[in-house]
């Protein structure tokens, strides 16, 4: 099985559940948005949790990148940390790796302004983006649907809600990403993460990642739309190697 190499040289294994909702796993950016958008509804003050292992950090940072790159677009110090992927893939028949790698070769060739751009045409544009990163629009054609209804009734049961200072529906692509990081690093069970990720992600996520790297406004985020796609393949493997 793939392992991921370490996305920075911090190591950012929390000791309470408090600690977990006021720090970004393993990527650092400019402004963080999703780090703050989910917060447990219960507290367990000096609750301490099992330092989870180095393959579900590996699996926590990368759903924790991904999720950086979707919530805004990147500073050069998160592309900086991205040319740390290239790597010689010649040869190499493991598409996640190869993807990671060409990720990498895509930040060191594209410029923090440049990648602004073309996030704000791809997310933002004039009224709508080229995407709409939302499951509810992937499964039904519409945002605010039954998917998301569905979804804020799992994150109340597993304990988050989200914060009143955020307006994003919860089921952006990156707030997704960023919960499912926070369950594997608060050592939630396999089965649990196994259930939210069938029933919240991948029913859609592959598209939306298909249809990010063949987007006509990508140039950098067709990478990450490959290297997305290659990492819910990954998790959907993962998964079935558990049961």
């Amino acid at each position: 099985m793939t392992i991921f190499p370490k996305i920075s040289e911090r190591n950012l294994l929390p000791v309470n559940n408090e600690e977990i909702f006021e720090m970004t796993l393993q990527v650092q950016t400019q402004t963080p948005v999703y780090e703050e958008h989910f917060t447990p509804e219960t507290k367990k003050s000096g609750e301490s949790l099992c330092l989870i292992d180095v393959e579900q950090e590996y699996r926590a940072s990368a759903y924790s990148l991904i999720a950086a790159l979707l919530r805004a677009s990147p500073d050069e110090d998160l592309l900086n940390q991205l040319t740390g992927f290239t790597q010689d893939t010649q040869g190499d028949g493991d598409v996640l790796m190869v993807s990671m790698s060409m990720l990498g070769l895509s930040a060191k060739m594209h410029t923090a302004t440049a990648i602004e751009d073309e996030f704000h045409d791809l997310f933002i544009g004039l009224g709508k983006g080229e995407l709409v990163p939302y499951g509810s629009w992937y499964l039904t054609g519409f945002l605010m649907e039954k998917p998301l209804s569905d979804l804020r009734d799992d994150l109340n049961k597993l304990g988050f809600e989200r914060s009143d200072s955020v307006t994003e529906p919860e089921d952006h692509a990156a707030a997704l990403c960023e919960v499912i990081s926070l369950m594997i690093s608060n050592g939630t069970e396999l089965s649990i993460q196994k259930d939210f990720f069938l029933t919240h992600m991948e029913c859609w996520m592959d598209k939306f990642f298909s249809d990010l790297a063949n987007a006509e406004s990508a140039i950098f985020y067709k990478a990450l739309g490959r290297f997305g796609s290659a990492f819910i393949e990954f998790e959907n493997e993962y998964f079935s190697m558990q049961t």
